[in-house]
């Protein structure tokens, strides 16, 4: 937890999806299963919210966002968010659209890393926050649906435009978010869109299994290697280099690398304390 906090007490309760941390894991667990967990104003809210404080909580070294019932994420409520959009004005309509970017941002500027485990269907604004993960754990019933085009609106919505094409190459990108079409799990694995292809039984398990490998992982790494990959996307290879070599020369002064040393030398596994 970081020595820098402010007034302002951590938020312990939210009202709008599940949230539990255990042993350094903290889970967000979309709860809304008869509605296919889709979002409301306020779930997207909350998540922009939660992921700012995530990296003050202290202990939590990693984060799953996972879905109730039969899948992950429909996207936005049709009634509770598409029919109040039709009232609103432009000005309510652009800091809703901002605040939906800003939860895209806040998943790829989050110190932690993040995994989505992804059971039927993660649809709409469900895929993009699966896509703006670290880590996609893609069971057998997975399927992706970037159907923004079938609502009258851009394909290209809270990043998708920008991240997809980086996972899955410009061509896939154009097809799936032109199109909208749904695509089953093994298509999403040869897109490159499945980090990790798992069966429905394994799901829970997997998850588990990568987010314990991350959270007893070196933190500091971690971190400053997803860091890397977001802010990279868009420089030069002379800015990356010189940015790699500052970030490379800062953690040799850490207390994790000098801990590598001692394990290797004493035969062991490194004990890493994020320091």
């Amino acid at each position: 937890m970081s020595r820098f906090r402010a007034s302002a007490p951590l938020t312990t309760e939210w009202r709008h999806f599940g949230f539990a941390v255990e042993d350094g894991v903290a889970t967000v667990t979309l709860d809304r299963p008869e509605k296919l967990n889709a979002l409301t104003f306020q779930s997207y809210a909350d998540l922009r919210d939660l992921l700012a404080e995530l990296p003050h909580h202290p202990g939590v070294r990693a984060l799953v966002i996972r879905g109730e019932g039969r899948g992950f994420c429909g996207g936005g409520d049709v009634n509770e968010i598409i029919g109040e959009l039709l009232k609103m004005d432009a000005a309510d309509l652009m800091s809703f659209t901002k605040m939906t970017g800003d939860v895209i941002r806040a998943m790829r500027e989050c110190p932690v890393p993040i995994i989505t485990a992804v059971h039927g269907i993660a649809a709409g604004a469900g895929a993009v926050i699966a896509l703006a993960a670290d880590f996609r754990v893609v069971s057998d019933s997975g399927r992706f649906a970037f159907l923004f085009t079938k609502v009258g609106l851009s394909g290209g919505d809270m990043g998708a435009a920008y991240l997809l094409p980086r996972v899955v190459g410009l061509g896939r990108a154009t097809q799936l978010l032109m199109l909208g079409d749904t695509i089953d799990a093994d298509t999403a694995d040869r897109y490159g869109l499945a980090s990790l292809r798992v069966t429905d039984a394994g799901l829970a398990a997997e998850t588990v299994s990568l987010a314990r490998r991350l959270a007893d992982g070196p933190a500091l790494a971690l971190g400053q290697t997803k860091s890397l990959l977001t802010r990279e996307l868009d420089m030069s290879l002379s800015s990356s280099t010189e940015l790699d070599a500052m970030t490379q020369a800062l953690l040799m002064t850490t207390n994790d690398h000098a801990e590598f040393h001692r394990a290797f030398n004493e035969r062991r596994p490194p004990n890493w304390t994020g320091r």
